[in-house]
């Protein structure tokens, strides 16, 4: 979950940041030299007892909510406003009855000029539906043909609305002309419009909407087909001629060498039915000829040979196998083969044998005070009477206690964004400013990122990194756009703005503290622990200014009374950011297109990823942090960057570095694992497709257009249309029978994901179980999965408390996540149920110590020693007493088992011919290995048609010769188990794992 959508604004600026409910971007027109206005009419979908127009003129601002309300019309069904624009040409309007029911046009909004706009079925045209005469039958019409595809429906009908009328009576029409096997046909009479909105049904209560959003016809012939329509259509019954049109012969090839990796660019070809691919030749290296194949008029070329010359050619594919002529040869000759980079190495290795302990940072453990920060906030939080700055924890802490997150048996570490912030409230990290460089509240001397990887690293440990692609913070991107904003020292808002000294920079550990004798006592308090800020503010606009009405005063106060000015806080619709590198909008629609283009909050300023630009700013940053050696990637809002931008762009571009660095077998062990937020406890999120967390896994199964923009569109569009029923499945994650299977990855899109579905449920680790397995098929490979009960964010069901369950409910979570398939993760101090029970997060307006990010180190003080993963030779002091709670005990046991067990870290599963409720077989078989292992939690369970051979429980080393194909354990004991392993050839059972404990017993 985005935690930005919950960020809460300090005292000095929450009560004026003004933020259109379904606000879009607003453009000031030319200054008209008259008042203009428009009559709006609007039909409701439905039967609304009240309507309300919510409306913003151009440049303008929106009505309060729920706007203005509308008058009956003359005609039946629609309601009428005339609206004064005053000197603007247009306006932004959506429309709801009140009561909490909207049409925003699916999150767009509608947009109309002066004169009469009439709005209906998602449409708008400029007819007044009063005053419409219908032209003799015939003289407009529009022939429908559509496709049933799979539905078996006897009979379609066609129900629509020619554009400004009503539509026509539930079903409609039958589709009942006659057209060629799999499509129906009928001609409608439209009347006096050109366009109409349309739903397909079988008559019976099953029905074809365009996933609520109908679909939108026009004159003349149209085919409807798979969710795609294709105006001005050729009859589908009329034989297509065969497709001899080769296309265009792709642009010159240019290519760009980075040591052993060669990428490739050409301008895209053309062709009269569209390219489907591209077809690359390589010549040279001892492989010799090599054909190659690209979705995309690009391609990185990886792991050649070392100073070695190869040439290529690329030839364009259409769907019919038409090849265009080749391009000139380009030749490109590679250099060494990497050097072992200077920052670091990552340790390598499957990602499936970790367990993951999360921390955030600054709130883990104090290994250096002089680098504690409270900010701007320490005071008026609450904070500070808790002697609890926000910045608390560092990298010396956590290298500090190394021992402790290995002792509880953790191989891997997910820790918080680590560039730098700039906002008042940003301990957490994710408000990053300046992407190259490390947050200095982190660092100490002997204790910096880069001793903190290395260190992990020579303990075993993995570092994954949480990274940030969506958006920056306070308010632009150092290095790529920081805009001008309003200040001034006015007498009132003194306190907030420092006094402008040449040539000094922002500097976090810089905190105002003391007393300026040119202030008032007010203004003193509202400044203590503000970093400099003289580099942002001006009085009057600077040159190159685009922020409009700089620095005047809007009306608004401030929640001490003070003025509010134009420019002085960020807004995407203000002009105060180019749209050549941020969005311009605000997020109206949660599943809509917007939520992958417009801003979440008013504090992060939403990156346009589209752009080349900012693209490469983004990746030249993190490729600095796969430099230092980091193990993977956490990618926070991941779900609102388009798939197709992530899969043509930003993923090419890390497997491009990573194999530079390592060569491309070992590229692969670097993690990427995204949060695709998807709070619904259904398969696919309210039917959005490009919402849901399983759709990030996959590539793309088409080409777009070149320009990142309109792919984006054509995408959302695309995959939304083809609808959940039409999106890829995988078995990957499930055995056949009892039998391994190779995975197929070859349309893995290089992302994995957060279970989502599991944390939502696991409130009951049986609703986890079943909700995880209902979701694999959609995935790519469910046992790269991330799974944890609940984080920084969130519980399940979307709670915002950290999970109060119980301590057996816990144990029985946990016995799941380390035993089913998946990435089991734990937030730091679950192990003794930390704060359960309190509010996660709630910015600036309560002590950070009453809420579930409170600071955990007085629970690790003392000394630990590990001498192997979940095993410690010593331990004194605070951390002794928390190694000995329940739940660390359970931790350590199973961590032990699943490191014991191959199967339970990579393998495949299945709940074929297994009986018992959290009860599954897994297996997995590869090189040397060959791991079977049976399962059962908090229960007993039987398991039929298993291999015939000698099984041993890692839980109590009971053993059990099975010749019948048929074992039935029993796990007394909520989050108690069994495992029962089969010694085979390759992979005997290891028989019992660590000690009895509180639970596995």
């Amino acid at each position: 979950m985005p935690k930005k959508r919950r960020r809460r604004l300090t005292a000095v600026f929450a009560a004026f940041a003004a933020v259109p409910l379904l606000a879009t971007l607003l453009i000031s027109p030319a200054v008209a030299e008259e008042a203009n206005s428009v009559t709006v009419y609007y039909q409701p979908p439905t039967a609304w007892s009240a309507v309300n127009i919510h409306y913003a003129p151009t440049g303008g601002t929106w009505t309060a909510v729920p706007g203005v309300a509308m008058s009956a019309a003359s005609c039946a069904g629609w309601y009428t406003r005339v609206i004064d624009l005053g000197t603007a040409t247009g306006m932004q309007a959506t429309f709801t009855n009140g009561s909490g029911t909207w049409d925003n046009n699916s999150g767009r909004n509608y947009t109309v000029g002066t004169g009469t706009a009439t709005v209906t079925g998602g449409l708008v045209t400029t007819a007044n539906p009063c005053t419409v005469t219908s032209p003799p039958p015939g003289e407009n019409t529009a022939t429908v043909f559509y496709a049933k595809g799979t539905r078996t429906w006897t009979t379609v009908y066609l129900h629509y609305a020619p554009t400004g009328e009503a539509w026509t009576a539930v079903p409609g029409v039958a589709m009942n002309e006659t057209a060629c096997d799999g499509w129906v046909k009928k001609t409608v009479d439209l009347g006096a419009a050109t366009s109409l909105a349309a739903t397909f049904n079988n008559g019976s209560g099953s029905w074809d909407n365009n996933n609520g959003n109908n679909y939108r016809l026009t004159a003349g012939t149209s085919r409807v087909s798979n969710g795609v329509v294709t105006a001005d259509a050729t009859d589908p019954c009329t034989a297509v001629p065969a497709d001899t049109t080769a296309p265009s012969t792709p642009g010159t090839i240019t290519a760009t060498v980075d040591r052993v990796t060669v990428t490739l660019g050409w301008a895209a070809s053309t062709d009269d039915r569209g390219v489907t691919g591209y077809q690359l030749t390589r010549t040279g290296g001892s492989a010799g000829t090599v054909v190659l194949t690209s979705a995309y008029a690009g391609y990185i070329d990886g792991s050649l040979a070392p100073r070695t010359t190869y040439t290529y050619t690329v030839r364009a594919v259409d769907a019919a196998g038409n090849l265009s002529a080749p391009t000139a040869t380009k030749s490109a000759t590679t250099g060494d083969s990497p050097p072992v980079a200077a920052g670091g190495q990552m340790l390598g290795g499957d990602p499936r044998k970790e367990s993951i302990y999360f921390v955030l940072t600054a709130r883990f453990y104090d290994g250096d005070t002089s680098n504690n920060r409270g900010g701007s906030q320490h005071a008026k939080s609450g904070n500070a009477a808790n002697n609890d700055p926000m910045f608390r924890g560092d990298f010396k802490g956590l290298i500090d206690k190394l021992d402790y997150i290995k002792g509880l048996g953790f191989s891997a570490l997910w820790i918080t964004p680590v560039v730098l912030n700039r906002s008042d409230y940003d301990y957490h990290g994710y408000h990053g400013w300046d992407f190259y460089r490390v947050d200095t509240r982190l660092e100490s001397p002997g204790s910096t990122y880069q001793d903190l990887i290395d260190k992990a690293h020579a303990k075993g440990l993995k570092i994954f990194q949480d990274v940030v692609y969506n958006h920056s913070s306070r308010w632009g991107a150092k290095g790529l756009f920081v805009p001008p904003v309003w200040g001034a020292k006015d007498g009132q808002w003194d306190g907030l703005y420092s006094t402008k000294v040449a040539g000094k920079q922002y500097d976090p550990m810089v905190e105002f503290s003391g007393t300026d004798p040119a202030m008032t006592p007010q203004q003193n308090a509202v400044a203590q622990g503000r970093p400099y800020n003289g580099d942002l503010w001006h009085s009057t606009a600077p040159a190159g200014n685009t922020c409009r009405n700089f620095g005047t005063v809007t009306g608004q106060k401030s929640a001490e009374g003070w003025d509010i000015h134009n420019c002085q806080w960020p807004a995407p619709t203000s002009g105060m950011f180019p749209a050549t590198l941020f969005h311009q909008c605000w997020i109206g629609n949660w599943e809509g297109e917007d939520a992958r283009s417009c801003w979440l909050h008013e504090d992060l300023a939403d990156f346009n990823t589209e752009n080349p630009v900012v693209q490469k700013y983004l990746i030249d940053a993190y490729n600095k942090y796969i430099d230092m050696g980091v193990d993977g990637f956490r990618i926070d809002t991941a779900v609102h960057i388009p798939r197709v931008t992530w899969n043509r762009r930003f993923l090419p571009a890390l497997q491009q570095k990573l194999i530079s660095k390592y060569g491309a077998t070992k590229a692969k062990d670097f993690y990427v694992f995204g949060e695709v937020a998807a709070f619904v406890n259904d398969k696919w999120n309210r039917g959005s497709v490009n919402h849901s967390a399983q759709f990030f896994t996959w590539k793309e199964r088409r080409s777009y257009a070149e320009d990142d923009v309109v792919a984006a569109l054509e995408q959302f569009d695309y995959e939304n249309n083809q609808g959940t029923g039409n999106q890829p499945t995988s078995t990957n994650a499930l055995l056949n029978g009892n039998a391994y299977h190779a995975p197929d990855h070859s349309q893995f899109s290089g992302m994995n994901i957060i279970d989502m579905r599991m944390h939502m449920n696991f409130s009951d680790a049986g609703n986890a179980f079943w909700n995880g397995k209902d979701t694999d098929d959609s995935t790519n490979d469910a046992t790269y999965n991330v799974v944890y009960v609940d984080s920084h964010d969130y519980g399940p069901n979307k709670s915002q408390f950290r999970y109060t369950g119980g301590t057996d409910a816990w144990a029985e979570n946990m016995s799941l996540m380390w035993s089913f398939r998946g990435i089991p993760t734990l937030y730091y101090g679950s192990e003794i149920e930390f704060q359960a029970g309190k509010q996660i997060d709630c910015g600036p307006s309560c002590a950070i110590a009453t809420t579930g990010r409170a600071y955990f180190g007085d629970h690790v003080a003392g000394s630990v020693t590990a001498s192997d993963y979940g095993v410690v030779s010593s331990a004194s002091g605070a951390v002794a007493t928390t190694l000995a709670k329940p739940l660390a005990k359970h931790l350590q046991r199973l961590n032990q088992i699943r490191r014991a067990v191959p199967a339970l870290q990579m393998g495949q599963y299945s709940t074929e011919g297994v009986s018992g409720g959290l009860a599954f077989k897994r297996r997995y078989t590869a090189g040397s290995v060959d791991s079977f292992a049976l399962v059962t939690i908090s229960g007993s369970a039987t398991f039929s048609g298993i291999p015939n051979g000698t099984y041993t429980d890692a839980v109590t080393g009971d053993v059990r010769s099975v010749t019948n194909g048929s074992l039935t354990a029993a796990a007394g004991g909520k989050g108690n188990m069994r495992v029962y392993v089969l010694s085979t050839a390759a992979t005997p059972a290891p028989g019992k794992v660590g000690a009895d404990g509180p639970y596995l017993k």
